[in-house]
C-alpha cells in the first residue's frame, strides 16, 4: 500500500460506524486485503489501540463501495466485520446499519448523479446477493446529513435514509426457513430457524434463564448463558445451511420477550458473542418475521398488530427499531423495510 496512505470516508451508518472505502483503492488479494483492514482497525486488540477501532464490533465494521454493472443496480456493496480480538475479517453478514452510509458515500463520490431534494441509489450487497433501496436527501443535489429523523441508540437528530429490502428471504440460508421448520428443538430448547436478511435463531428468554430484559452489561457478563446459546448456535448452522460456524459471525442469537413499551416484542440480540447495544436492523426485520410465523416462539410472546402491511417496533436495550413488511393475500412476505440515519464523520486519508 502507498506510504501516502488510502482514501477512507468514516462514517456512522444507523448505530454502527466504520470506514468506508472504494472497492479499487484497496488490494485485489483477500488475504491482503484483510491484512490490511486488520493494521486499519488496530486488530486483534480488546482497545484496538492501534488502529482506527472503537474496541466494539459495531464500530469496527468496513464497507466496500464500487460503480456496478449490474442491470438496474447503481453500487456494489461489500460489508466486512473486522472482529476486535480476532486476526478476522468477516464476509458473511449484509450490515444493514452501514447499509444507510452507502448511499451518501457513492454519491459524495460521484459513482452516481444526484438528483434535487432525494436520491435513490439502488444497492446490491455482494454478501447475499440481495438488493436494497437507500432514498437519501439531497436538497439542491448535495448530500444532507441535517435533519430531524432520530434512531434509538444513536443521540440526536438526523436526516432520514429509508431503506427498502427486495427479495431478503433466505438471504443467506437459501430459505427464510431453513430447515423447513416453524419450529425446531435444539438441547431442548425451542428455537426458530430464520433469514430474511440475516440468519437468526430466535427463542424465548426464559428457556435459556434470561428474562429478555437485562442491559447488554448483564448478558455480557452472564457466561453460562453465554455458553449455554453458543452450544445452540454451533448445533444449528448445517441445518441452516451455514455450514461450521464456529469462526463465523453468523447466525445471531436473539432472545425474545413481551413487549415493555408498546412495541411487538423486545430482542437482545448477540452478534454471535457478545450483546448488542442496540439490535441490527436485518436482525430487527428477521425477529419482526419470526413473530408472523405461527407457533413460534416470538410468536408466543409478541403482540401483533392487524393487517397487511404491519408497522413493527422491535423493543431493545438502546430503545426500539421500527420495521414495515408487507403481505400478500397468503400472509407471504413481499418486502420489508426500516428508518435509519447515517453521517460522514470524517474524509482522509488512512495509514498502516
Amino acid at each position: 500500500m502507498s506510504d501516502d496512505g488510502v482514501p477512507v470516508m468514516w462514517m456512522r451508518g444507523g448505530t454502527s460506524k466504520g470506514g468506508y472505502f472504494l472497492s479499487g483503492d484497496l488490494p485485489t488479494d483477500v488475504a491482503e486485503r484483510d491484512s490490511f483492514l486488520l493494521r486499519v482497525m488496530g486488530s486483534p486488540d480488546l482497545r484496538q489501540i492501534d488502529g482506527m477501532g472503537g474496541a466494539d464490533p459495531l464500530t469496527s465494521k468496513v464497507a466496500v463501495i464500487s460503480k456496478s454493472s449490474r442491470p438496474g443496480i447503481d453500487v456494489d456493496y461489500l460489508f466486512l466485520q473486522v472482529f476486535v480480538d480476532q486476526a478476522l475479517v468477516s464476509d458473511q453478514q449484509n450490515c444493514g446499519n452501514m447499509l444507510a452510509g452507502v448511499g451518501p458515500f457513492a454519491i459524495e463520490r460521484g459513482l452516481i448523479l444526484s438528483a434535487e431534494g432525494e436520491t435513490r441509489v439502488t444497492i446490491f450487497m455482494e454478501n447475499t446477493g440481495q438488493v436494497a433501496v437507500a432514498t437519501v436527501s439531497t436538497p439542491g443535489g448535495i448530500v444532507s446529513y441535517v435533519g430531524d429523523a432520530k434512531i434509538d441508540g444513536v443521540p440526536g437528530t438526523a436526516a432520514p435514509v429509508p431503506l427498502e429490502f427486495r427479495d431478503s428471504a433466505g438471504s443467506s440460508c437459501g430459505a427464510l426457513l431453513p430447515s423447513g421448520n416453524s419450529v425446531d428443538v435444539v438441547d431442548g430448547i425451542p428455537v426458530t430457524l430464520i433469514d430474511n436478511g440475516m440468519p437468526c435463531v430466535v427463542l424465548k428468554a426464559n428457556d435459556v434463564g434470561a428474562t429478555g430484559y437485562e442491559t447488554r452489561e448483564e448478558l455480557d457478563s452472564a457466561e453460562d448463558l453465554r455458553a449455554r446459546i453458543e452450544a445452540i448456535r454451533l448445533q444449528v448452522g448445517e441445518r441452516m445451511n451455514l455450514g461450521d460456524v464456529s469462526g463465523k459471525s453468523v447466525p445471531k442469537m436473539m432472545l425474545v420477550a413481551p413487549p415493555r413499551l408498546g412495541g411487538v416484542v423486545t430482542v437482545r440480540s448477540f452478534i454471535p458473542h457478545r450483546a448488542h447495544a442496540a439490535v441490527g436492523v436485518l436482525g430487527a426485520v428477521s425477529v419482526a418475521t419470526a413473530c408472523l410465523i405461527e407457533g413460534s416462539p416470538a410468536a408466543e410472546v409478541s403482540v401483533v398488530p392487524k393487517g397487511s402491511r404491519k408497522v413493527m417496533s422491535v423493543e431493545h436495550p438502546s430503545g426500539e427499531s421500527t420495521c414495515v413488511i408487507e403481505l400478500d393475500h397468503n400472509g407471504t412476505v413481499v418486502s420489508s423495510g426500516t428508518l435509519r440515519t447515517a453521517r460522514k464523520l470524517m474524509d482522509g486519508r488512512v495509514f498502516v
